[in-house]
C-alpha cells in the first residue's frame, strides 16, 4: 500500500532533502513542483541496492541543484511504501 506526503521546502535545502528521502529505501516516487506544476518526477526501485541507485540518482540530483538555484520554494510530493502487519 502506498501513501503519499506533500511538503513545501526552500530551494537551498531541496537537493539534501531528496537525498534524504532516497536514503529511506521505502521511497517508491518522488516528485518536485513548481507553482503547480511538476519540475521533475524521480521513480525510484523499492528494495535495489543503495549503490546501484547512488549511480542512477546522480545526474538527476546535478539537474535538481539547477533548479533549486532558481527557485525560493517548491513543493516535494513523495510516495512512501507503508509495510503491511504482518498476518496472524
Amino acid at each position: 500500500m502506498a501513501k503519499t506526503e506533500k511538503f513545501t521546502i526552500d530551494g537551498d535545502k531541496l537537493v539534501e532533502k531528496v537525498k534524504q528521502l532516497i536514503h529511506e529505501g521505502n521511497i517508491r516516487r518522488v516528485r518536485v513542483i513548481h507553482e503547480g506544476r511538476t519540475v521533475l518526477e524521480i521513480p525510484l526501485s523499492v528494495g535495489a541496492p543503495a549503490a546501484a541507485v547512488t549511480i542512477m540518482i546522480a545526474p538527476v540530483l546535478a539537474a535538481l541543484g539547477a533548479f533549486a538555484a532558481l527557485v525560493t520554494k517548491c513543493t516535494i510530493e513523495v510516495e512512501k511504501i507503508e509495510k503491511s502487519p504482518p498476518k496472524s
